[in-house]
């Protein structure tokens, strides 16, 4: 009895311990149709989502689509699409989209971001180049899923 006691109180301890959950790959985690919730401009604040002030309203239609692996479909502040492939690299810490048409002004056809951070439901980017878009701005864009 005493033993049978102690076994079972073993197996509840291995049961609750359980073995660690693997990480999911960012690859994995951002493979959504993403959209600005809050977008700054050299530091400033342009765009919060459901605001009636923002400074750059157009940021209402940017759209990030990486809902089929590789493809990108990226919805710029002024409402051009562009069209190319995706891919994470640099430990998980680098968002590139590549061979984008039409290609966006001063950017041979890339864009790179940096992921400041991820969860199911958000996550921040910061890209790592300029937009001529916003008058040569680096941008980081809070984005949410949908």
């Amino acid at each position: 009895m005493k033993n049978t006691f102690i076994l079972l109180i073993i197996m509840a301890f291995a049961t609750a311990c359980g073995s660690p959950k693997t990480p999911v790959p960012v690859s994995e985690q951002i493979g959504k149709i993403w959209s600005a919730s809050v977008v700054k401009e050299n530091n400033s604040t342009v765009f919060t989502k459901g605001a009636t002030t923002n400074i750059r309203s157009g940021y209402t239609s940017f759209r990030l689509d990486l809902s089929t692996t590789g493809t990108v479909r990226f919805t710029d502040l002024d409402g051009t699409t562009f069209v190319g492939t995706w891919a994470v690299s640099g430990d998980q810490k680098t968002l590139t989209l590549s061979g984008l048409t039409p290609q966006p002004t001063g950017s041979n056809g890339t864009i790179t971001f940096t992921i400041t951070s991820i969860t199911d439901t958000t996550m921040t980017l910061t890209r790592t180049n300029a937009s001529p878009k916003t008058g040569n701005t680096i941008n980081v864009y809070e984005l949410v899923v949908g």
